[in-house]
């Protein structure tokens, strides 16, 4: 396996011996993960800037323009993403910020959650000012590939309309099929749907993969990771370990809707070299912050905080992003969620990122 995590396999055993001690397996199999290799090698170290003494820099942007009644100001949102660059990458031309990070060749990902519709998720007006400043700087259009698990969600969404007004491609993962070289290896057996790679398959190991979309393996060299602030039931937020995992490959049913699951696949399959090691940017749409919810766009159970959120470090916006819907939860006087700290310090120990709040460093822009 060259390019895929390779799991402890000693650890199968223990599941067909010990099949009732299955969740306490699991939640021992990320302490065991420091010894596991990528390619052969130990995990990289995907986020963490040693630049800034072992901590996170997040800088948050705070523009009260920014939406009118839920409705995004597209110019405000591009002014937010300009100062927002500049800050994180400590430039004063966000041009020469974006060349200093991508090449001409890259073909750019902007990885997006456009599942709930076009009043939730990721909204296309930062998807389109991010787009714009890396078309500015240079970068040619049709090389940037706004994508999501579904090209119907985005087609739902609104999203075929950039295509049209700023020249870049629109696709869905899980279209444009799997790559049976390029996969996530687990011990839990799935059940294969239609689309999966697997499906219509037998034979020994069936199941055990979770591959890779072509999209990813061929295509797209360089991922903007952009997310909402929205709940999750299970992993606290739809955010960006959780939703570029599960955009990026198949056989995920069996991680879904179990807490102590996700918290250990979903770390180890941003672990994957063709997913963690080519995100260049993590942004957080929090321009409205969705409480409750989850896979449903719910204004009703929002809160309009007019924020944008980028890091190195998808870990600590995830952390953070927990921290702020449990605080808007409270101020409704909603009982809090069960959170999955879990998975999160799992991704710390694969040094994805930073779980720990107190080393992550917030600079805040008004």
């Amino acid at each position: 396996m060259s390019s895929n995590v390779v799991l402890l396999h000693s650890v199968d055993s223990l599941f067909s011996v010990a099949s009732s001690s299955y969740p306490l397996i699991l939640r021992l199999i990320p302490l065991l993960l420091a010894c596991v290799s990528v390619a052969g090698q130990a995990p990289p170290l995907l986020s963490v800037d040693s630049s800034n003494g072992g901590k996170a820099r997040v800088v948050t942007v705070y523009d009260a323009a920014a939406t009118s009644t839920y409705v995004p100001d597209p110019p405000t949102i591009e002014r937010m993403v300009e100062r927002g660059l500049k800050q994180l990458w400590n430039v004063s031309d966000v041009n020469a910020g974006w060349r200093a990070r991508i090449e001409p060749s890259d073909v750019v990902g902007i990885r997006i959650h456009s599942s709930t519709g076009k009043t939730s998720g990721s909204r296309p007006e930062v998807v389109a000012a991010l787009a714009k400043s890396l078309i500015n700087s240079g970068h040619p259009a049709h090389q940037i590939i706004v994508w999501d698990r579904k090209l119907a969600s985005l087609r739902a969404a609104g999203y075929l309309s950039l295509r049209d007004r700023l020249g870049v491609q629109v696709k869905g993962a899980r279209d444009l099929g799997y790559d049976g070289a390029v996969f996530y290896e687990s011990s839990l057996i799935g059940t294969m749907i239609w689309g999966d790679h697997e499906f219509g398959q037998t034979g020994e190991g069936r199941g055990r993969n979770s591959f890779v979309s072509k999209l990813l393996t061929q295509q797209i060299t360089k991922i903007i990771n952009l997310t909402p602030l929205m709940n999750h039931n299970h992993a606290g937020v739809n955010g960006n370990l959780l939703g570029l995992a599960l955009a990026s490959v198949d056989n995920i049913i069996r991680f879904q809707g179990d807490a102590e699951r996700l918290s250990v696949a979903i770390p180890e399959i941003i672990a994957v070299p063709e997913l963690g090691d080519r995100v260049v940017l993590n942004v957080v749409d929090a321009l409205i912050a969705q409480y409750q919810g989850q896979t449903l766009g719910r204004l009703q159970d929002s809160a309009v905080l007019n924020e944008l959120r980028f890091s190195l470090d998808p870990v600590a916006l995830d952390v953070l992003s927990i921290a702020e819907l449990e605080k808007q939860r409270a101020l409704k006087g909603i009982e809090g969620a069960t959170l999955n700290r879990s998975l999160y310090e799992n991704a710390s120990i694969l040094q994805i990122g930073i779980s720990d709040p107190d080393l992550i460093e917030i600079e805040s822009i008004r």
